[in-house]
């Protein structure tokens, strides 16, 4: 039979490690989630699912990224956004005009936790929040988002990074 030293500090300080961490987790659990999705200035606070890029109607190559309006409906109306996974690109129509931005979030490098309300993109990794411009309106981010060039023709929305 083995016989197995346990001090008393460390079983001490081990337990009140795992109560501690325990805490933290329960208390964001029953309040983070309320907290990140209250944070909309719209009367609707559900953020809108992310569409991704992988249907029909983008391209990418190398540094350009072409858009036909006309396939990726989404686009249509001001307010509507795309995530282009493939392609680290955030694009929103902001009163019919286009921005686009990188979707690597300048705080944790999070490229694919996005949601977008109220005319804000909110990486839901640590909720930074950032307007269609790509400035930081809400930390823990402190830099903004790369902005991209955008230009349409015949319905093409083309992007260069």
């Amino acid at each position: 039979m083995k016989t197995i030293q346990v001090k008393s500090g460390n079983l001490t300080n081990s337990r009140r490690a795992f109560l501690e961490k325990s805490g933290s987790v329960l208390a964001m659990s029953v309040f983070g989630l309320s907290f990140f999705t209250s944070c909309s200035d719209e009367e609707d606070a559900t953020p809108q699912a992310p569409p991704t890029g992988g249907g029909s109607g983008i391209t990418v190559a190398g540094n350009t990224i072409t858009i036909d309006l006309n396939q990726q409906t989404g686009l249509a109306n001001s307010g509507g956004w795309l995530l282009i996974i493939e392609a680290q690109t955030l694009v929103v129509n902001v009163g019919g005009s286009y921005s686009a931005l990188t979707s690597v979030c300048t705080h944790s490098a999070c490229d694919r936790n996005w949601s977008y309300s109220g005319n804000r993109f909110t990486c839901s990794c640590h909720g930074s929040q950032f307007d269609t411009e790509g400035n930081v309106l809400q930390g823990p981010a402190n830099r903004p988002l790369e902005r991209f060039d955008t230009s349409i023709s015949n319905d093409i929305l083309t992007i260069t990074k």
